[in-house]
């Protein structure tokens, strides 16, 4: 088919459909989508709850457990040992199909009755790490989510095979890491960003096979530097001993001003490494992948984000997961070697042709299901021999056309849309979705969508922030039992606890790595490493050498480019929108500057 201009029905923004997006609709067998790529996105993250926790009693053995689902939610919550073990069956909530109610109606209400487990994951993988959500084979992990194969880590987001790390977000391979953004195979790195391959490195940016630096930018395989210059050993051992961050004060200054000195140097205008013709950002080892987020091992997809390591290819519009799986379609929260998942939620371990699933586990062939597992030919929760449901799946499917879901904004909703968010049981503030697409309470009402009320915080703080010791040497174990008040005292849009403590385990890291104690509460040191992520969003721009210095005069270039004293010519999409500082250089020139 050609190109295609369509105008997205829920925010009248036009959108367009290759000749390609046509290809896989056709492939998989669905109907192109109605609604235009960014509200697709924001649908789906609106039924993603990763970092919202809250205590309650499971419907089923009744015993307290930590849930991503709060009681105001209404829902059949089990804790991760009932949920997954043998004692229910998700057959017993089946009911019949009513031909003259909407469907995605009827599944609702489905999801109201059939069991849903606490937390996302896989449970049986996890030893001494009940704190987490999205997580996998984890050992002595505390408040980790969204990460697979760690030991020893705590306070982190999308932490893969790391271990003894804490408050790092997006890095793989670490050890002995602290306050870290978007990293791979580095040791003892502190404070840094987009590093790589690096060791005993702190407040540095875009440093790949660097050791023993300090401050830097744009460096490879560079040792003994601080702020790029150059030392030798012995001269560079004598000042560190001036810049050793001992003090909560002193860190503070060395962030800000590290962070100044990073603005004097191009930025790449994607992160990305070792791929073939992709865009978006944060795309890592895949090819023919576009407009995704945060990926690896990703092929021939499109419009995907948060997908894991593992290999998935064939996949448009996938959310959150994968490590094997093909031909998932306005879906998220699958993998683990899945085949055509469409339009679903939490559909794992080996589940194939699964259309509008809700917590299937190693399902086939069902379709609008919740809470099942290892089952076949189902329709809401009801066994069918394979030509019944066949032709009952025909019926739906014409029905779900003839008589579509209209949410509160009047978007109809026939087969081939991702479920609205006005049917997700989180607040929009709760979700991933207030992260990627920022809403006022105000605004999410006016959208009809949920939003979750602060529950009354009544702490009884022992120790304020500004009391805390500025060095370690001077904290006493004791400090493990007081309740310390966050910096932002809840008065900050970070969902702010307003209180933390400081577990033992934590304690010993910072005494190992002669770190201070934080003075804001985890979830507010979250959305402040989450400033050095750029947006799911893309903008047109120009490269910004304009032939021996950058636009704005500050970075004098090294080197001469292949445009010589004229401005760069190429441009890009890029997720750094044109109102931020970063200088932004097209990889040619980036190139030119850090090899």
């Amino acid at each position: 088919m050609n190109l295609e201009n369509r105008v997205c029905q829920n925010c009248k923004q036009s959108f367009v459909i290759e000749p390609e997006d046509f290809d896989f609709y056709e492939k998989i067998r669905v109907p192109a989508p109605t609604f235009c790529p960014e509200c697709r996105l924001q649908r789906r993250l609106a039924f993603r709850n990763e970092r919202s926790l809250y205590k309650r009693e499971c419907a089923k053995c009744k015993k307290s457990m930590i849930s991503v689902f709060s009681k105001e939610t209404g829902l059949n919550v089990y804790c991760n040992p009932c949920w997954w073990g043998d004692g229910w069956d998700g057959l017993d909530y089946g009911i019949d199909f009513d031909p003259e109610k909407p469907f995605l109606g009827q599944l609702r209400g489905l999801l109201d009755r059939a069991p849903v487990s606490a937390l996302f994951g896989l449970y049986n993988t996890l030893e001494n790490s009940e704190y987490t959500n999205m997580v996998g084979y984890l050992k002595n992990c505390y408040l980790v989510t969204h990460s697979d194969s760690d030991e020893n880590c705590m306070y982190g987001s999308m932490v893969d095979f790391s271990k003894d790390c804490l408050d790092c977000s997006l890095i793989n391979g670490c050890e002995l890491c602290y306050e870290d953004v978007v990293c791979k195979k580095c040791y003892r790195t502190f404070f840094s960003v987009d590093c790589q391959d690096c060791h005993d490195v702190s407040f540095s940016k875009g440093c790949i096979g660097c050791s023993n630096c300090f401050g830097c930018v744009n460096l490879r395989n560079k040792q003994y530097h601080i702020f790029n210059k150059p030392y030798s050993r012995e001269e560079y051992e004598n000042l560190m001993k001036e810049y050793a961050t001992v003090s909560s004060k002193k860190n503070l200054e060395l962030i800000n001003r590290a962070t100044e000195f990073w603005m004097k140097f191009p930025d790449k205008y994607i992160h990305e490494r070792h791929n073939s013709n992709i865009s978006g950002d944060y795309i890592y080892t895949s090819k023919n992948t576009h407009d995704t987020y945060i990926a690896s091992d990703m092929e021939d997809s499109r419009f995907c984000a948060l997908i894991t390591p593992g290999g998935t290819k064939d996949c448009y519009d996938f959310t959150h997961y994968g490590t094997t799986a093909e031909l998932v379609y306005d879906s998220l929260q699958a993998g683990d070697h899945v085949s055509r998942v469409l339009f679903s939620w939490f559909a794992i371990s080996g589940s194939r042709n699964v259309e509008y699933g809700l917590f299937n586990v190693g399902c086939h062939d069902t379709f609008g299901c919740v809470g099942l597992k290892k089952k076949e030919y189902c329709i809401l929760n009801k066994q069918y021999d394979e030509a019944t449901y066949k032709a009952l799946r025909e019926k739906i499917i014409a029905q779900m056309n003839a008589i579509p879901y209209a949410d509160a904004k009047g978007n109809a909703y026939r087969y081939g849309e991702f479920l609205p968010i006005e049917m997700s049981p989180f607040g929009y503030n709760e979700t991933s979705a207030q992260e990627a697409q920022p809403l006022s309470q105000a605004e999410a009402l006016k959208n009809k969508f949920r939003w979750a009320e602060t529950a009354k915080r009544a702490y009884n703080i022992t120790l304020e922030s500004d009391q805390l010791p500025d060095v370690i040497r001077t904290v006493s174990d004791s400090i493990t039992s007081e309740i310390i008040g966050c910096a932002h005292a809840g008065k900050c849009n970070e969902q702010c606890s307003t209180a933390f403590k400081i577990i033992p385990e934590e304690l010993q890291f910072y005494k190992k790595m002669d770190l201070p104690l934080p003075k804001l509460c985890p979830n507010c040191r979250y959305y402040q490493r989450l400033k050095w992520k750029n947006p799911m969003k893309l903008w047109h721009r120009t490269c910004q050498c304009a032939g021996a210095k950058s636009e704005n005069g500050i970075y004098q270039n090294t080197a001469q480019h292949f445009h010589k004293d004229k401005h760069c010519s190429n441009e890009f999409e890029t997720s750094y929108a044109p109102d931020r500082k970063e200088i932004v250089y097209c990889e040619q020139c980036y190139q030119s500057e850090v090899v």
